[in-house]
């Protein structure tokens, strides 16, 4: 695809801060009753019911989180809504309404946040959400994106990592370890690009690892079908750092063990297909992944028959006592000690 090199640009700092604001919102619509202001004051207004409230926030950064080369800034500001409220599902809630706040170095036109912000605002219209505030500054050290989302949830509804119990079955969403290769995929074909700029990749068998790497749906789905199937999970968590350290999280908090089967974990074909290209074992890839924004959560087995014949969930293993500690049960039937190889924020290089 050829960009037009000639097209003239807008610099942001022709309509200063609250007029980039102004620009960037004015589509963003109100949808839900409990936001009584918006973007446009010093704070916003919300209605707070009777439910508890949800918040959790995400930073993302140019260079650590994403690379620009590839990644295009619509599809980057949906997939950091999406991030956010895939942690607000994983509550077993409903997202409500969004905070966005960007630091941004003078390399990016105004129309660049435009096309950020069309991912933003595609976001919030397929998934119901609210715009409410946010803010802008300048950075000289790339893009800076930071995302606080807001939820709501009955009390009786909501499911904490901390509270599995022995005997209960461990149960994912989807299919694990595409957005990890959709990853790989892109990074190969840059380094193509980097000898070859002339080079047009062929992706077409790679279709579904790019859309996963870069537009992940978080599954706000799951949350009414369990409502639907009369499933309330006992602990629940999503899979943004890959299914070993999530699988850890919720064992080592709710003090339990777990067996979790090898052969039970979902892989997609292209999955299985682009491990054996690259050479990569697919049950690693599976398990460290991450970025599949898929929901991990133990169920008891009284609920087994309601869930067994979804094709959304799939039964991966169980949760034993804590002394048996946390295992991978290989399709040779042997137990080995799973240990969180998956994304680490503060990790060094």
């Amino acid at each position: 695809m050829i960009e037009d090199k000639n097209k003239s640009l807008t610099s942001i700092s022709e309509l200063g801060e609250f007029g980039l604001i102004n620009h960037l919102t004015k589509n963003f619509k109100i949808q839900h009753k409990s936001t009584i202001k918006g973007v446009g004051d010093d704070a916003a207004v919300l209605n707070i019911t009777k439910k508890q409230i949800l918040v959790t926030t995400d930073l993302l950064i140019e260079g650590v989180h994403f690379d620009l080369s590839y990644m295009p800034l619509k599809h980057l500001g949906y997939k950091a809504v999406m991030v956010n409220l895939s942690d607000v599902y994983a509550m077993n809630g409903d997202a409500t309404q969004i905070t966005v706040s960007i630091a941004v170095s003078n390399r990016f036109s105004l129309e660049a946040l435009e096309e950020l912000y069309e991912g933003i605002h595609l976001a919030c219209k397929s998934y119901g959400i609210d715009l409410v505030g946010g803010d802008t500054t300048s950075s000289t050290k790339g893009l800076l994106i930071s995302i606080t989302a807001i939820g709501e949830v009955k009390k009786e509804d909501v499911v904490y990592r901390n509270t599995a119990k022995e005997s209960d079955l461990l149960v994912v969403t989807g299919d694990l370890g595409a957005a990890y290769l959709g990853l790989q995929v892109l990074e190969r074909e840059k380094q193509v690009f980097e000898v070859n700029p002339n080079s047009q990749p062929d992706l077409t068998n790679y279709s579904y690892l790019i859309e996963r790497q870069l537009k992940p749906e978080a599954r706000k789905d799951i949350v009414k079908l369990l409502k639907d199937l009369d499933v309330k999970p006992t602990a629940m968590i999503d899979i943004s750092d890959g299914l070993s350290s999530e699988i850890l999280h919720i064992c080592t908090q709710s003090k339990v063990g777990c067996d979790l089967y090898e052969e039970k974990i979902p892989l997609d074909p292209q999955v299985i297909s682009t491990c054996e290209e690259f050479d990569l074992n697919s049950t690693t890839i599976a398990l460290s992944g991450g970025e599949d924004y898929e929901l991990l959560f133990t169920i008891s087995q009284k609920d087994f028959l309601k869930i067994k014949a979804n094709p959304h969930l799939t039964v991966i293993g169980h949760i034993t006592e804590e002394n048996m500690g946390v295992n991978l049960v290989t399709r040779a039937n042997q137990k080995i000690k799973l240990t969180a190889q998956g994304w680490n924020a503060l990790k060094g290089d």
